[in-house]
């Protein structure tokens, strides 16, 4: 998939909920949100044949606590959802790391090749990293006005993502196995 429309898939859908939340409040926004992710999943699927585990655990998620949140009328189950997602990729990543496993390289190992320590490190890193926002994301649902919730979802939990994994290229690079060229 082209990065442009790549990012559009992954953005869309949480782009969407910010304008509907915006224009029609806290609700509306998670309807839209709903419908969204559904079409960036199956817009995803026409042009790669495939799904990625990620966003598609992502969307189990928002149709079960967005339904929840429309259902009954209760915005807590779609702000918690960022919590609870957050802290299974956590518990997923750190629990596999008790068990000798390193999920990232399951997920990333064929288009990145690294040490095996290398792995072990990003993935705990990483594990750590979505507990915090899992952490982050409590304090400000309960703390904040459902208005600075969305912003902070929309405008924060993306952009503290990229940067992490940004800081997180000076360590691949470090434990990364280079290519040998097969002799003949």
């Amino acid at each position: 998939m082209r990065p442009g429309i790549k990012l559009l898939v992954e953005a869309g859908p949480l782009i969407a909920f910010f304008i509907a939340n915006w224009k029609g409040g806290i609700f509306w926004g998670t309807g839209v949100f709903m419908v969204a992710i559904t079409i960036a999943l199956a817009a995803s699927w026409i042009m790669t044949r495939k799904l990625a585990m990620v966003p598609l655990i992502g969307a189990v998620f928002v149709a079960i606590f967005g339904a929840l949140t429309l259902w009954l009328h209760d915005d807590t189950f779609i702000k918690i959802k960022v919590t609870l997602i957050n802290g299974l990729f956590g518990a997923i990543l750190l629990g596999g790391l008790l068990f000798g496993q390193t999920f990232l390289k399951y997920v990333m190992g064929e288009a990145i090749k690294m040490t095996d320590q290398g792995w072990r490190t990003l993935t705990l890193r990483w594990g750590i990293f979505f507990f915090a926002l899992a952490a982050i994301n409590e304090f400000v649902w309960r703390t904040l006005t459902t208005e600075s919730w969305v912003n902070f979802k929309v405008f924060g939990l993306m952009p503290l993502t990229i940067v992490f994994a940004l800081s997180q290229g000076p360590f691949m690079a470090k434990h990364m196995i280079e290519d040998k060229p097969e002799t003949p």
